[in-house]
């Protein structure tokens, strides 16, 4: 190629990278990324340290906007912009400036948070998006920390960050709850608030699957985005089964129709006696019975 005076063109030749004029490229290459995503933003880096102030990346994955503004803010890039969509919908995105008004702390925490309310390898929460999460982050920020702390592939994820999300994934659903527990949330919206399936929480069994996908996805691969070689744990630890294959390990939990056969309940107001369904079953009363609740019975 024949290039300007000033010039330079850098491009990926698998693991290794081509270049002209021919300079050292050891920080770019052998790189092990799967994702072009991931690859971009250590190019971005390169860039930056090669002493480039205004960059600009094209893309229209909303990934790597995600990437590029916790990239941003990390490396303290001067400017930053996204040739983002196609079409009527292209824009340029001021990603610096966004960097800015959102802090470091957000910053480094946002591909956690993008990858555990839905991406292209994590499970979205039915009906929730990110306008409510987002929303709900804002109101909860005590899971800044936890996002963080995940966003740096930990080994295993500990009960207190499990907790943090518990509560996030709760107000996510319902803003006006204040248990901390996702399995006695499911119960209360279901049984006294009427919620249907769909629009209550996952049990903490799925929930835990749901964020070792989402720790696999935002911290052992974005997370180390800025490195040449990622070495990346076995999936089969981070919410993935049947290799080679791969699919997502749901719940730990034996499927509703397996392990319980009968769900029977009753309506009784004073107190159950013998026409009650539960008692006609030889069953005791539980709380979805209403408005016993397992409280009338006549044992």
């Amino acid at each position: 190629m024949q290039l300007e005076h000033g010039k330079i063109v850098i491009t990926t030749n698998g693991p290794e990278v081509l270049c002209i004029p021919p300079q050292d490229t050891s920080n770019l290459s052998p790189c092990d990324h799967e994702e072009a995503d991931t690859r971009m933003i250590l190019h971005l880096s390169h860039a930056f340290h090669e002493g480039f102030q205004n960059i600009l990346i094209r893309t229209v994955d909303t990934d790597v906007v995600v990437l590029t503004i916790a990239a941003v803010s990390k490396l303290g890039i001067q400017e930053s912009w996204v040739a983002f969509g196609t079409g009527k919908n292209f824009r340029y995105i001021p990603v610096h400036e966004i960097a800015a008004s959102l802090g470091p702390n957000k910053c480094q925490a946002l591909p956690m948070f993008h990858a555990y309310t839905g991406c292209d390898t994590v499970s979205a929460f039915y009906s929730k998006g990110k306008k409510s999460a987002w929303e709900t982050w804002k109101v909860y920020e005590d899971v800044t920390m936890a996002f963080i702390t995940l966003s740096l592939g930990p080994s295993q994820i500990l009960d207190n960050e499990l907790a943090v999300l518990e509560r996030f994934t709760i107000l996510l659903y319902d803003h006006t709850s204040t248990m901390i527990d996702v399995d006695q949330a499911r119960q209360v919206m279901f049984t006294k608030k009427g919620s249907a399936m769909d629009a209550i929480p996952p049990t903490r069994a799925a929930l835990l699957q749901h964020t070792k996908r989402a720790v696999y996805q935002g911290g052992h691969c974005w997370g180390k985005a800025l490195e040449v070689c990622m070495e990346m744990p076995s999936p089969d630890k981070w919410g993935w089964t049947d290799p080679p294959n791969w699919r997502p390990m749901w719940t730990s939990l034996p499927e509703a129709n397996k392990s319980s056969r009968e769900l029977i309940r009753c309506g009784c107001t004073k107190g159950c006696r013998g026409r009650c369904n539960c008692r006609k079953a030889a069953l005791k009363c539980t709380s979805l019975c209403q408005p016993c609740g397992g409280q009338l019975c006549e044992v």
